[in-house]
Parts: C-alpha cells; sequence; structure tokens
C-alpha cells in the first residue's frame, strides 16, 4: 500500500535471496535504521486499511450484543485487542508472501520487498512482530474482557496464517471462499466480549460478512488478475472468465443480502429497512458489472470493490444505530 523506505543491513541475505553489497565501512552505514523507518514499516506490514474495516463491523456487534452503550474500558480493550490480532495475522501473512509480493505490481513497494537488494525490515523482525502483536491480543482480551474474546481472536490468526495463507491461497481458486472466514471473526470476538458467549445472531453476523467477502475480493481481483498471474496465485479471475467470475459475484450477493434480512427479526424493522435498501443499491451494482462483461465493454470492477466498502460500514452503522434507538424494534 503505502511506500516505506530504510534498508537491510549489509551481508544479510533480502526476502529475494540477495545479499546487500559493500565494504565493512559501507556495512556500518547501512546497518543503522532509524527506528522511525522500523516502527513504520513495522506498522505497515499490518495493513492499517484492511484493520480499519474489521473494527467497523465490531464496534456495532458490540452495541447490538449489549443493547446498548457496553463500558468505554470494554470497548477500548475489544477494538484494541482486536486491531492487535488483526495486525498479527496481516504482518504474518505478509512475511509468509513476501515471495509473491516482490512479484506483484500492486504490493511490491511493501516493506519485506526487496529493492535495489535492500529491505526494510527483515523477515526475522516481521515474524517476531507477528507473534508479539498476537501474544499481546490474546493477554489483553483474556485479561480485560473475556478468554472467550481471546480463543476467538487467535482462531482468527490462526485460520487466516495456516488455513488460507499457507493452504488456500496458492493451491485452490476457492481461496478467498473458504480464507475469507478469517475477517468474520471479528463480530464473534465483539459479541462474546461483550456477552461472553457466541449466539446465533452473531452466527448471523459472521454469515453476512463470510458472503460479502468473495464480490468485494472478486473484483479487486479482476482488476489485478494479471498481477496474481504472474505470482501463480489461483485467483478466480484468473482461472475463471469474466462470465463466471460475475456470475458468482452475483450469486454471492444475493446470498448475502439474504444473511442481512436474516438478522432483522432480532435488530427490528428499522435496521430490516436499511438492509433491504441498502441490498438493493449492491446487487444493483453486481448485476451492473454482470451485465458489461456479457456486452463485452470494460467492466470497471473497481466500482464493485469500493461501493463493497461503503455498503458494509453503512449496514453496520444501521446494526449500530438500531442497538441505540428502541423506536427501531419490532
Amino acid at each position: 500500500m503505502t511506500q516505506a523506505i530504510g534498508a537491510l543491513e549489509p551481508g544479510v541475505a533480502d526476502p529475494a535471496g540477495t545479499t546487500s553489497p559493500g565494504g565493512p565501512g559501507e556495512s556500518a552505514a547501512r546497518g543503522r535504521r532509524p527506528a522511525g523507518v522500523v516502527a513504520r514499516a513495522l506498522f505497515l506490514l499490518t495493513k492499517p486499511r484492511i484493520i480499519e474495516l474489521l473494527l467497523v463491523t465490531t464496534l456495532p456487534t458490540m452495541l447490538l450484543a449489549d443493547r446498548g452503550l457496553p463500558s468505554a474500558r470494554l470497548v477500548l480493550v475489544t477494538l484494541a485487542g482486536g486491531a492487535l490480532a488483526a495486525g498479527s495475522a496481516n504482518t504474518l501473512n505478509c512475511y509468509l508472501d513476501r515471495d509473491i509480493d516482490a512479484v506483484m505490481k500492486r504490493t511490491s513497494r511493501r516493506p519485506l520487498v526487496a529493492r535495489d537488494g535492500r529491505a526494510t525490515i527483515r523477515p526475522g523482525e516481521a515474524l517476531a512482530s507477528g507473534v508479539v502483536l498476537g501474544a499481546a491480543a490474546t493477554l489483553l482480551l483474556g485479561l480485560l474482557a473475556n478468554w472467550l474474546a481471546a480463543a476467538l481472536a487467535d482462531g482468527a490468526i490462526l485460520f487466516y496464517v495456516f488455513v488460507y495463507t499457507l493452504g488456500l491461497k496458492r493451491r485452490t481458486a476457492s481461496n478467498i471462499v473458504i480464507g475469507g472466514a478469517a475477517g468474520c471473526f471479528p463480530v464473534l470476538v465483539g459479541w462474546a466480549a461483550v456477552t461472553g458467549r457466541v449466539s446465533i445472531w452473531a452466527g448471523v453476523l459472521f454469515a453476512v460478512i463470510f458472503f460479502w467477502t468473495p464480490p468485494h475480493f472478486w473484483a479487486l481481483a479482476m482488476k489485478f488478475k494479471e498481477d496474481y498471474a504472474a505470482a501463480n496465485v489461483p485467483m478466480l479471475p484468473v482461472v475463471a472468465t469474466p462470465a463466471t467470475v460475475a456470475r458468482k459475484i452475483v450469486f454471492y450477493s444475493y446470498v448475502m443480502v439474504a444473511a442481512t434480512l436474516a438478522l432483522a427479526p432480532y435488530a427490528g424493522w428499522l435496521y430490516g429497512c436499511c438492509a433491504l435498501a441498502l441490498g438493493g443499491w449492491f446487487l444493483a451494482e453486481a448485476h451492473r458489472l454482470r451485465g458489461r462483461i456479457a456486452d463485452a465493454s470494460p467492466p470497471a470492477p473497481m466500482r464493485l470493490f469500493h461501493l463493497s466498502i461503503a455498503y458494509l460500514t453503512l449496514l453496520f452503522a444501521a446494526v449500530a444505530v438500531t442497538a441505540l434507538v428502541p423506536v427501531g424494534r419490532w
């Protein structure tokens, strides 16, 4: 995403397997990396924009679980713990996928990717940072919220790293369908932090994000299809025709909207009206994408990608309002 500038210590192999040149004097100069540069690079490895979206789903879930405002302390602990857990998973993902990131233009500026034989962060530093962030998330949630919330956050990290990144991403076009479940865990963490358990309604919110993820990500993958093909990552747009991808996007969009409406009996009529209106907006854009592909027109998939982010944000804003405004309940 955002570029970070820095250098590996000469004589240490970078992620691409090369070694930084230079003699002893040059080595000493290049070995000094400002603490601010290293900190910024480690921060970028957490993929902060993704964390923002995860937190957007966590807070409204907590409000709905409480049917009001939980304590400020619990909210801050849960959001901080969730951010640490997501940062851990994303950092470990960057560590494991640094070879792919070096090939793809979209990710070639990440701190672990070597440029001119040097990278901002050494792989070992990224690995250590990811582990420390995960441990901090576990302790923070376990000690100051509850251990169920901590266990669910750990489950999200393990699922993202071992199931998606190591198990599915490079092997199957279903990678994002199954692996996307990792991004659904924050609603379970938020619900568990408030109630100490996971209810069926938390499961419905989980399903909403689960079925939202494929249309959201496939739209992005359509735009960067050549990137994924160059990295030998079998994202659906790489291995299937645009018509097939668009058809699947429309299918998952309908299932997602159905999942959002399934929450209405608990969340209330105000939320139900919002979910219906927002769902119609999303489906119209999904059908628009499919229609442009059928007409052999430029599909412009990033329209759906950006709309999907706005859609999820507004949907969970409706969840939050419903939790705080009793008039919106059945």
